[in-house]
């Protein structure tokens, strides 16, 4: 894994049906400075995630970065992407890195638990992430996690740490501060007027970091 990808903008994929406009604005995305690329799409059939899948990662490619596959293990392997990300109910972290080998990119979705995440990391995983620390209007969290815990997991751990839930440049800049290694959005990006614009405020948070 090479973490130069493992700082700044984490783009995550809404569940847009819309292949050629999905592809459009994540390469607008990754030209403006997004680091990774997370696809993520629950609701898509599996010949539409394979073509989806494939496309995506023919376009990271061709910026130099990195791809994961939201939950599908097997669909991570079939085409070759960098990696995963298990959530609480999939695949545990272990189960993918013993598929995956050591090489791929293997995140943890911790939620507010430095249990989770501290097991995520004994088992092998390459970063975790905490949310939501804020209202997101594509997932609906039962819990606010505080932002205190940044500051908990960096003083403790070297191991990249990703923030998510409704994050805006605006709301994530305090996150960075308290060391953040990367902010994961969707919406801000690909729901903005000018993604172009969001993800290099986005950018610009690591940089005065």
């Amino acid at each position: 894994m090479d973490k130069r990808f493992m700082r700044g903008l984490y783009l995550v994929t809404p569940d847009w049906d819309d292949t050629e406009r999905l592809l459009a604005v994540t390469d607008t995305a990754l030209g403006a400075g997004a680091s990774l690329v997370q696809y993520r799409h629950k609701s898509a059939s599996p010949a539409l995630r394979t073509e989806q899948a494939a496309a995506l990662l023919a376009l990271c490619r061709s910026h130099g970065r990195p791809l994961v596959i939201n939950d599908h293990v097997d669909l991570c392997r079939e085409l070759g992407a960098d990696g995963v990300h298990v959530g609480g109910t999939d695949l545990s972290v272990a189960g993918a890195r013993a598929l995956l080998g050591p090489d791929k990119i293997v995140g943890a979705s911790c939620y507010g638990e430095l249990t989770l995440a501290e097991s995520a990391r004994q088992a092998g995983a390459s970063y975790v992430a905490f949310g939501g620390f804020y209202p997101s209007p594509v997932k609906k969290y039962s819990f606010v996690t505080p932002p205190e815990l940044v500051e908990v997991w960096r003083d403790r751990v070297s191991l990249p740490l990703v923030v998510i839930g409704g994050m805006t440049p605006q709301n994530a800049a305090p996150l960075v501060k308290r060391g953040a290694s990367m902010v994961a959005a969707i919406t801000s990006v690909y729901a903005a007027p000018d993604p172009a614009a969001a993800v290099r405020e986005f950018c610009a948070l690591f940089r005065h970091a």
